[in-house]
C-alpha cells in the first residue's frame, strides 16, 4: 500500500511538472521570437533607410560636387588677382597722392561691407542705374566703370568715390580694388562651400549611421528632421518651396535613428506627391504634452478609398520597384513603439500627415 502511494504521489508530480516545462519551453521560444522580431524590424528599418539612401546618392554627389566646384574655382581666382595684386600695388602707391590713397583704402573698406548676392537681372538692373548717374557727373567710360563698381558691390550711393573716379588715373586704381576684393570675395566663397560641403557629409553620417543600442537618448525633433531635408536638398532645389514653421519645444526621449526614418518616408513621399514641384510645410509645435510634428504638401492628395490602407504592410500606389509598401508600416509601428499617434488628413491640394510623440 505505502509502495502504491509513493508512486502515485510521483506520477502526481511528474504529470504537474511536464505542463510546466511545457509552458516554460514555449515561454522560450516566445521570448526568442520576440527578439528574432525586433532584429528582423531593425534590419528592415535600415534596409529601407539604406535604399532610400541609394536612389538619392546621384543628388548628393552632386551636392557634394557642386561646394568642391567653388572651391576649386575660387582657389584659381585669388592665385589670379593675387599675382596681378602684387604686380600693380607698387606702381600704384607710387602714383597716389595722399588725397587719391585716401579714397582708394576708403573705396577698398567699402567692397567688403557691401557684397549683395545678385542676379544676372538684378546686375544689369544696377549697371544701367550707375552708368546713367556717372553720365550725369560727367565721368568718362561710365559704362566699364558701373560694371566693375557692381562687381565689387558698390551699388548704391557713389556719390564719396566721384572724385575718385574723375582722376585721369581712375581705370588703374579701379582694377587695383578689383583685384583685392576679388580675393576677399573667393575667400568667403571657399568658406561657405566648406560649410556647405561639411553640413552634407554630417546630414550623411547621421543618417547612414546604425545605432544598435537599445537606449533612448534626448534628442531636439527639428535636428533630425534637418538632417533629412539636408540629405534630400538636391531633390528639394529642383522646385519646391520649404516651409520650416519650428516653435520652441522641449527635447525628448527617443530612439533618434528610427525617428529619423520617420521623417525621411514622409519627407520622401511628400516629395514624390508633388512630383518635386510645389509647397512643402513641416511644423513643429508642442500640444497637450506631447510633440506635434506635421509635414504638409501640395500635392493632389489620397483617394479616399485608399486613404484607409495606406498603412498596412506592402501595399503601395507606386510603380513596381519603386516601392516596397513597407515605408509607412515601418513609420506606424515606429510611432507606436514610441507610444505616440500618427494621423493623415488629406483633400486634393493639400495633405498632412501629423505625429504626436509624449513628451517624458
Amino acid at each position: 500500500m505505502l509502495n502504491d502511494s509513493v508512486i502515485w504521489v510521483a506520477r502526481d508530480i511528474s504529470d504537474r511538472k511536464a505542463p510546466e516545462e511545457a509552458l516554460h519551453q514555449k515561454n522560450e521560444q516566445l521570448a526568442n521570437t520576440l527578439q528574432e522580431l525586433k532584429l528582423t524590424q531593425k534590419e528592415l528599418i535600415q534596409s529601407e533607410k539604406m535604399a532610400a539612401l541609394g536612389q538619392l546618392i546621384a543628388g548628393i554627389a552632386h551636392e557634394i560636387n557642386t561646394p568642391l566646384g567653388a572651391i576649386r574655382a575660387s582657389i584659381g581666382n585669388i592665385s589670379t588677382a593675387l599675382d596681378n595684386s602684387i604686380r600693380q600695388l607698387p606702381h600704384l602707391f607710387q602714383q597716389l597722392s595722399l588725397e587719391q590713397q585716401t579714397y582708394f583704402f576708403a573705396l577698398l573698406e567699402a567692397t567688403r561691407q557691401n557684397q549683395p548676392i545678385l542676379s544676372f537681372r538684378e546686375e544689369r538692373l544696377l549697371k544701367r542705374a550707375l552708368k546713367k548717374e556717372l553720365e550725369t557727373q560727367g565721368v568718362d567710360d561710365a559704362d566699364t566703370i558701373a560694371a566693375t563698381l557692381v562687381k565689387i558691390g558698390i551699388t548704391q550711393d557713389i556719390t564719396p568715390f566721384l572724385p575718385l573716379l574723375q582722376y585721369p588715373n581712375h581705370s588703374f586704381i579701379l582694377e587695383a580694388v578689383y583685384n583685392l576684393s576679388m580675393q576677399q570675395n573667393n575667400s568667403d566663397n571657399i568658406i561657405l562651400a566648406v560649410e556647405r560641403a561639411s553640413k552634407i557629409v554630417f546630414a550623411l553620417k547621421s543618417y547612414a549611421r546604425q545605432d544598435n543600442s537599445s537606449q533612448m537618448t534626448m534628442i531636439q525633433v527639428t535636428e533630425g528632421i534637418d538632417v533629412v531635408l539636408t540629405i534630400y536638398q538636391n531633390m528639394l532645389k529642383q522646385g519646391i518651396e520649404v516651409i520650416k514653421n519650428y516653435q520652441q519645444v522641449p527635447a525628448i526621449f527617443c530612439y533618434a535613428e528610427e525617428l529619423n526614418q520617420v521623417w525621411t518616408n514622409l519627407l520622401h513621399n511628400a516629395i514624390q506627391a508633388m512630383s518635386n514641384r510645389g509647397r512643402l510645410e513641416i511644423s513643429v509645435f508642442e500640444e497637450n504634452r506631447q510633440i506635434l510634428v506635421q509635414v504638409t504638401d501640395s500635392g493632389s492628395g489620397i483617394p479616399p478609398e485608399i486613404k484607409e490602407r495606406i498603412f498596412d504592410p506592402f501595399f503601395t500606389t507606386k510603380p513596381a520597384g519603386e516601392g516596397s509598401g513597407l515605408g509607412l508600416d515601418i513609420v506606424r509601428k515606429i510611432v507606436d513603439k514610441h507610444q505616440g499617434k500618427i494621423e493623415v488628413n488629406s483633400q486634393p491640394g493639400r495633405t498632412t500627415f501629423s505625429v504626436m510623440l509624449p513628451i517624458r
